[in-house]
């Protein structure tokens, strides 16, 4: 099989497994796993923040950052296809009584302006029967726009009007090491404005587990009761943190094979006929085209896709997404544009 559907379908490494098995333990509720504490440390450093913290999924890093910059009854400004808003089963809601008020960023590419999310705000001067905004949350690289990217000085632009009206900024970088590695970035740089940030370390890092929720002392301390609150405290989780280690180290500069796969798969895709993609707009390793020109349903193009060719995708609407990642290779990639051009001509 290609499985093409999510860089979450990544198996661990030979280096991730080895670690695993020699992980050093404690008890990581008591603050005790030395290699928790290790991988802690160093996604602190790596972002240059005052401390981190393991959580199980990055969804639940997602919402305690949610719970602690928020009250009930307030809103949450995110872009209308952020992962936050769309795929996290209104946990905002459910867990921090909070309401989403998405909004669409004026060139349609998903990357929010501060003035797309300014028209949005209601702040100190807003009337009092109106929800006050809590909450700005920003995606790096944005999943459901195709990995597009908000660069170091758009997110400080957002961060610094955000901050004049005193409301916090969450960035959700589940892939912020694909943003860094297509802005030639580093991950401190393009978080450094934000109050706390998320990043995953099970999908284009390849980790079988987890993600990291960092921010200020004060703030990771008080994320770490809400985390057990949640059902989120581990205890002999060295075994898991030991792979995260790894793909903190290892997996960022592998990146650049994923994206350039990516270019490789939008380019092949976009000369078939039917389907709509501008190869240049792939810049990370989501490639989403456009199948509406082809009569086909998107979900039955998958479904062909597995079941005749092996090739495992993601239909949405009238559009496929389709993901690398380091379990696949460039040979896979001309084998799942041939499959897919098979498919469309009814073969």
């Amino acid at each position: 099989m290609i499985d093409l559907r999510s860089d979450t379908v990544t198996k661990p490494t030979p280096a991730m497994r080895r670690a695993m098995s020699e992980a050093e333990v404690g008890d990581d509720v008591y603050g005790e796993d030395p290699t928790v504490n290790r991988l802690q440390e160093r996604a602190a450093e790596l972002f240059d923040k005052e401390a981190a913290l393991f959580v199980p999924t990055g969804s639940m890093g997602n919402q305690i950052a949610v719970k602690l910059h928020t009250r009930p009854g307030m809103e949450v400004v995110i872009e209308e296809r952020g992962h936050i808003y769309n795929y996290e089963m209104a946990a905002m809601s459910a867990v921090s009584g909070t309401l989403a008020r998405p909004v669409k960023s004026a060139d349609g590419s998903g990357i929010m302006s501060w003035d797309d999310i300014k028209a949005a705000v209601h702040a100190n001067d807003a009337p009092y029967y109106v929800a006050p905004t809590g909450l700005v949350a920003l995606e790096n690289s944005h999943n459901l726009a195709g990995g597009t990217l908000l660069t170091r000085e758009r997110t400080g632009e957002i961060c610094a009007g955000a901050h004049a009206l005193g409301i916090p900024v969450h960035l959700d970088g589940a892939r912020i090491f694909n943003a860094a590695a297509a802005l030639s970035e580093t991950v401190a740089a393009l978080a450094a404005p934000c109050d706390s940030v998320m990043f995953c370390l099970s999908k284009g890092l390849g980790a079988p587990v987890g993600s990291m929720l960092l921010g200020s002392r004060a703030f990771v301390e008080e994320a770490r009761a809400w985390r057990k609150l949640l059902g989120g405290g581990m205890r002999q989780v060295g075994v898991i943190a030991a792979a995260g280690l790894v793909a903190l180290e290892e997996s960022p500069k592998l990146l650049h094979a994923d994206h350039a796969n990516a270019r490789r798969l939008a380019e092949g895709v976009a000369e078939l006929p039917g389907v709509e993609i501008d190869p240049a707009r792939v810049v990370t390793n989501i490639v989403i085209f456009d199948v509406a020109g082809t009569r086909r349903a998107a979900d039955r193009i998958c479904a062909r896709l597995q079941h005749a060719h092996g090739v495992l995708a993601s239909g949405f609407g009238t559009s496929i997404r389709m993901v690398t990642h380091y379990d696949v290779s460039t040979a896979d990639i001309d084998a799942a544009v041939r499959a897919l051009g098979e498919v469309l001509r009814g073969e």
